[in-house]
């Protein structure tokens, strides 16, 4: 029997929360389980603004940038990965352009076959939850699987 879990990344610290609680956690997940990890990226950017002068323009990306764009999403996922291949997890990464993070994830969590989505989060309520939104709650409340929420932490004053 096999566990595979969902880690949506975006680069960012707050983003790789998730995956180092995944990390601590991992080798004490049951006992003849076998975890595969897929770590998920979605490219939004497509675009990039060109200026000049007091004008700007949004410019698509040509085919070749996007592939770079990919390569080093690829990079960043693979060296993500590496803190779960030491412990003997088998991680798959997968990154995907799309204009929604949250339809991609979703669409992901089926296509891999997710047991469970750990995803990272603000904490954000109130007034600021619907100002900024959010993803994982998108997910959360979309998905099919369960949604891992995790926190990251607050920083030492």
């Amino acid at each position: 029997m096999s566990e595979k879990i969902l880690i949506p990344l975006d680069g960012s610290t707050l983003g790789e929360t998730a995956l180092r609680y995944i990390e601590e956690r991992v080798s004490g997940m049951a006992l003849g389980k076998k975890t595969e990890v897929v770590l998920f990226q979605v490219i939004t950017s497509l675009t990039h603004t060109i200026a000049a002068g007091e004008t700007a323009v949004e410019v698509p990306y040509t085919e070749g940038e996007l592939e770079q764009i990919k390569k080093r999403t690829m990079d960043y996922l693979n060296e993500a990965g590496e803190g779960l291949r030491s412990k003997g997890v088998v991680v798959k990464c997968e990154a995907v352009f799309g204009t929604s993070s949250a339809n991609e994830i979703i669409k992901a969590e089926e296509e891999v076959g997710a047991d469970l989505v750990a995803m990272s989060t603000h904490g954000r309520h109130g007034l600021s939850r619907l100002a900024f939104g959010s993803v994982t709650d998108k997910v959360l409340r979309g998905g099919k699987v369960p949604v891992l929420m995790v926190r990251m932490p607050k920083m030492a004053e």
